[in-house]
């Protein structure tokens, strides 16, 4: 286990080294000119060329990469060119807003599909059964701007029981009124990701269904549903488990759309706001930041599926 914990560092390491190569090129090759932003729309070659030496982007680019790359060892993600804060000191900042809106968005993304994923497929044969099937399908297929949008109308403007946009002033320091601002955007992420989690964990449980293993449980004297709960669903979690993994990136790409629809001062918006100023040192660390969160989640579940499952172990 130690090796393959190791080893799975290993790659982790390098999948971050290479995404920090990416997204450096990448935002290199991207049109506009911070320094032409800051120095004005007035502004001669000469001052433009002044200001982007004193920001240092007339430097070679390895010497560019080497000094960003360094400070990121050291836990210094940059410095904005706009403002002059720190990258990571305004990533914490945003993340009180974006983190607990990933764990609301989660946990609804799992009331939603591992009960009723459970139910549709015990049920397959029963009108209410296939009513959630239909409605899953439907659900998956929405764009996720247009399920906020009729959250909105629904609990914000027909109900009025939610604040349509907007965070408080204050902050968590006033947490029902942020708990409040946050239930709309996790709600319209978490029904959507919860009708793909649905889908699958009906397909898993209907394939767990027809295993040799129910079925002799089953000739034991166990009914179906026991015998599915005992012995089918530890291993309908393994596949699960995957899936989670997959749907906390979609989770975190969603944020950045609802952030904007909501207006909510989080990672997702600022993302969106340095990359129409061109603020590059913001830009990369926000992406290598969000890059990495992705990555150790993948190693995350890669962990639990050798913790969980047996076969794994006995085959190392």
């Amino acid at each position: 286990m130690i090796r393959y914990t190791l080893t799975r560092l290993g790659l982790l390491v390098v999948g971050l080294a290479v995404a920090s190569v990416l997204i450096f090129v990448s935002l290199r090759v991207l049109p506009g000119d911070v320094a032409q932003l800051i120095a004005g729309a007035e502004s001669t070659p000469e001052q433009v060329a002044a200001v982007r030496a004193s920001l240092g982007l007339d430097a070679p680019l390895l010497s560019q990469y080497v000094d960003w790359i360094g400070g990121v060892f050291r836990g210094d993600l940059g410095t904005s060119l706009i403002t002059g804060t720190s990258v990571a000191a305004e990533l914490a900042d945003k993340a009180r807003v974006t983190v607990p809106l990933a764990v609301m968005s989660l946990t609804v993304a799992l009331v939603v599909g591992i009960p009723f994923g459970v139910l549709s497929a015990l049920g397959r044969r029963r009108v209410a059964g296939t009513a959630l099937s239909v409605v899953a399908q439907a659900l998956a297929a929405v764009p996720v701007v247009w399920a906020g949008l009729m959250l909105v109308v629904v609990f914000a403007v027909w109900l009025g029981w939610l604040p349509p946009q907007g965070f408080p002033r204050a902050g968590w320091n006033d947490p029902a009124a942020a708990v409040r601002a946050l239930v709309l955007p996790a709600l319209t992420i978490g029904v959507v990701e919860g009708a793909m989690l649905l889908r699958f964990v009906r397909s898993a449980t209907l394939q767990a269904v027809g295993q040799d293993y129910v079925r002799t449980a089953a000739a034991k004297g166990l009914t179906r549903t026991r015998a599915l709960l005992s012995h089918g669903l530890p291993n309908v979690g393994l596949s699960v488990i995957t899936v989670l993994g997959l749907q906390v990136a979609g989770i975190i790409v969603g944020a950045v759309v609802i952030e904007q629809l909501f207006t909510l001062p989080g990672v997702g918006r600022m993302l969106v706001a340095d990359v129409a100023s061109r603020d590059l040192p913001k830009v990369q660390g926000e992406l290598l930041a969000l890059t990495g969160f992705v990555l150790i989640v993948g190693f995350l579940v890669d962990l639990a599926h050798r913790l969980i499952d047996p076969r794994q172990r006995e085959a190392a």
